[in-house]
């Protein structure tokens, strides 16, 4: 009797708190005698000092924006490193459009037909050339060192790379060593400490140009710069003359990891030529979005309608379940933008959570009529009611189950807005197997018990 109760009171709170999550940001409001009421979810992760909020993340085709399909020209890369050059070049991508200052913004690789491609969601950007100059250029691989201390003329900071001044000081030098020299950058590590740290590899040419800064900068710093902005600042402890040297610092292996792919995009540049360019207005994502809404508020009513007309009491039942189910995978949507693997809500996101909703509900007709089947041959209502779940499990399993291969594999081999709605059909899913199997289940429980 017990584990009913405790559950059934555990759904509450857990509704409670998904509809606070929810819920908009509301100000000043007035109900009744309560006046000035604030309600904000977000002011909870303010007080763990955390700068988040619960908000819904829009993608391209609901906020607007510009869209842009880079082709990556790999002719003169070898086959064996042309991952990892795409990988490189998708990783300065998103470095340049973060210092470009666009919300959320989406880059991810993709191969068809043998192409290699980048495909960058900019949500809020429609200046579309502005963003192809920031994105398609070359990126490029400097180093400097500090020069004269007593020239006239000292350098003014805003001519040099970000962080090169107060590294460097007022006179810094660009020497001749460039990304062009670097034949390839990888990860090691320390045999004295186990620490990771990244290896610099260079050609001939490079290695005499290395020794040479290596040499008249002993005891000194020599400042790492990728596009326009310092990524290390080394000291030099001795002359490096075998042509590799290493950046050692207190790296964790996954910072030593994405300093060696930024060189290597330095190293290996891939040049992108624009495949497909698209600009989506604002006003279209926010007509798209209403329309979507209203859609899956029409079928959720139908639903209900049809469920309570159909099931009756049993039906009403589900329904609030249902609600529960919605009011859960919607605050899902919320607490993941917390991280930094929030997910995207897209129109094809929306379709797969409507989707999910019908599927939510199609495990709730298995079990009620494995229920009135249990009934129909004179079992009481406790008893037909565990009988038809347990009876049920089964075939609900076996369908969900499969629903969660496709989408998983739809994530793994799709883009894009395919990835989207494989996504949250997966979420929705197995949330709705938690309202079939646990809320309804305890809500009748909790229904027979009194």
């Amino acid at each position: 009797m017990r584990k009913p109760r405790f559950l059934f009171f555990s759904i509450i709170f857990l509704t409670l708190l998904a509809v606070f999550v929810d819920l908009p940001k509301i100000s000043n409001l007035s109900i009744g005698p309560f006046k000035k009421i604030n309600i904000d979810s977000s002011a909870v992760l303010r007080n763990f000092k955390i700068n988040k909020e619960f908000v819904f993340r829009r993608g391209l085709d609901l906020e607007g924006g510009t869209s842009i399909t880079f082709r990556a020209n790999m002719n003169d890369i070898p086959s064996s490193q042309r991952t990892d050059a795409l990988n490189s070049a998708k990783t300065i991508i998103e470095r340049r459009v973060n210092l470009f200052g666009v919300s959320e913004p989406i880059v991810q690789t993709a191969s068809v037909n043998g192409d290699s491609r980048i495909i960058v969601e900019l949500p809020g950007v429609t200046d579309i050339n502005q963003a192809i100059s920031l994105i398609g250029t070359t990126a490029e691989l400097s180093f400097w060192e500090e020069g004269a201390t007593e020239s006239a003329k000292i350098a003014s900071p805003s001519a040099l790379p970000l962080g090169v001044y107060e590294i460097l000081g007022p006179n810094p030098k660009k020497t001749s060593l460039t990304g062009s020299d670097l034949q390839r950058s990888g990860v090691s590590f320390d045999p004295n400490t186990g620490s990771p740290q990244v290896q610099l590899i260079f050609t001939s040419d490079g290695a005499k140009k290395f020794a040479d800064i290596t040499k008249r900068n002993v005891d000194k710093i020599v400042a790492i710069v990728l596009d326009n902005q310092v990524i290390q600042a080394p000291r030099v402890s001795q002359p490096i003359l075998t042509g590799d040297a290493v950046i050692t610092g207190k790296f964790i292996l996954e910072d030593a990891k994405l300093v060696s792919t930024q060189l290597n995009a330095g190293a290996l540049p891939v040049p992108l030529s624009v495949l497909e360019q698209r600009v989506i207005g604002p006003t279209l994502g926010e007509e798209s979005l209403k329309k979507s809404l209203f859609a899956g508020i029409i079928g959720f009513l139908i639903i209900v309608i049809f469920m309570i007309v159909l099931y009756g009491r049993l039906g009403t039942i589900a329904s609030f379940a249902l609600l529960i189910y919605a009011l859960l995978v919607l605050s899902i949507f919320k607490i993941s933008n917390v991280t930094p693997y929030g997910i995207t809500l897209t129109l094809s996101g929306i379709a797969g959570f409507i989707l999910s909703i019908g599927m939510a509900v199609d495990a709730n007709i298995l079990i009620f009529e494995r229920i009135k089947e249990e009934k129909r041959q004179g079992k009481r209502n406790d008893v037909a009611t565990e009988i038809g779940f347990s009876r049920a499990w089964t075939s609900i399993r076996d369908s969900n189950i499969s629903t969660l291969i496709t989408s998983i594999v739809l994530y793994q081999f799709g883009t894009g807005i395919v990835k989207g709605f494989a996504l949250v059909l997966a979420i929705g899913v197995l949330v709705s197997m938690f309202s079939a199997i646990i809320i309804t289940r305890t809500f009748l429980r909790f229904l027979y018990e009194n």
